[in-house]
């Protein structure tokens, strides 16, 4: 089995992630997706800054404008919209059907890697993208389709699989200037065009007042950790999955995130690990190990 860095670091993302998501639900029971998101990605790019030159000095990277601008449309799309449609719609369908639709985003890269990057999957790692597929769909479904109108449920599905189909769009589109910049560079890109985009829709639809913190009952210790592990590492790590690694490669280890929150859920909030939760994982991770196979 090759583990190579790209295959590390997308599966190390996963875990971020997974307890970034834990995280953000509680957190999304106090502050509106869109006041969650912005103050997150805030906390991120003060983050960014001493990281940006203790990594890569203090020598600054020739971008060209068209990869300044398409890191800074990533970061409105990706980030920015797609985070904030995510956090909305996890508020109203809950972790178990986001963590099943979040199978449609390594589909939706591996279409637009064929489309626009010129990407190949071979045979062998087909199979262990359908093994993920099936192991994190077994291991996320709920055993209880929670409660909800159907407008309501049906709105946020909607939700979920725009931001999705957003968040791969962004991704393919820095993919190529990943390759070609320094990483954490790409990143403080992103995170301003993420900030910038999140002021302008503010600003549009007259949320401007949601970008300002709570004056009372803060959770400000939550949200720190969730912004460092959830986003800041998280996303650092998801990044240098896609810089080492295919797009297409690099979506599907990325699925482990939902597994990732089942095992969570069972050591952190003591929840019950059924046979069907022990099936999924065992399929995710036979699905790994064909990937890892290449």
């Amino acid at each position: 089995m090759s583990l190579g860095l790209g295959e590390l670091f997308s599966l190390l993302s996963a875990l971020a992630w997974a307890v970034g998501v834990i995280l953000y639900r509680q957190l999304g029971a106090s502050l509106p997706p869109l006041q969650l998101n912005f103050l997150k990605n805030g906390l991120v790019l003060l983050m960014l800054v001493p990281a940006i030159p203790l990594l890569h000095g203090l020598a600054l990277p020739v971008f060209t404008p068209g990869q300044i601008a398409l890191a800074l449309a990533s970061g409105a799309i990706g980030i920015g919209i797609a985070d904030t449609l995510y956090f909305r719609a996890l508020n109203e369908l809950g972790a178990g059907r986001m963590g099943v639709l979040g199978n449609f985003y390594s589909p939706f890269v591996i279409v637009l890697g064929y489309l626009f990057l010129d990407e190949r999957l071979s045979a062998l790692q087909l199979w262990g993208f359908a093994l993920v597929s099936v192991g994190v769909f077994v291991a996320a479904w709920p055993r209880a389709a929670p409660g909800g109108r159907p407008s309501q449920v049906l709105r946020g599905l909607g939700l979920a699989l725009l931001s999705i189909a957003l968040m791969a769009v962004a991704i393919v589109l820095v993919k190529r200037v990943l390759e070609a910049q320094p990483l954490l560079w790409v990143t403080g890109l992103r995170m301003v065009g993420a900030l910038g985009g999140m002021v302008l829709v503010a600003a549009l639809t007259r949320q401007l007042a949601l970008l300002h913190p709570p004056t009372e009952a803060m959770p400000w210790r939550r949200l720190v950790t969730a912004a460092f592990v959830g986003q800041f590492l998280a996303m650092i790590l998801w990044l240098a999955g896609y810089k080492y690694t295919q797009a297409s490669v690099a979506a599907i280890l990325n699925e482990t995130a939902s597994v990732f929150i089942l095992l969570l859920a069972v050591i952190w909030l003591k929840e019950p690990l059924t046979r069907r939760g022990l099936a999924g994982v065992a399929l995710t991770l036979a699905g790994v190990a064909f990937m890892l196979a290449h």
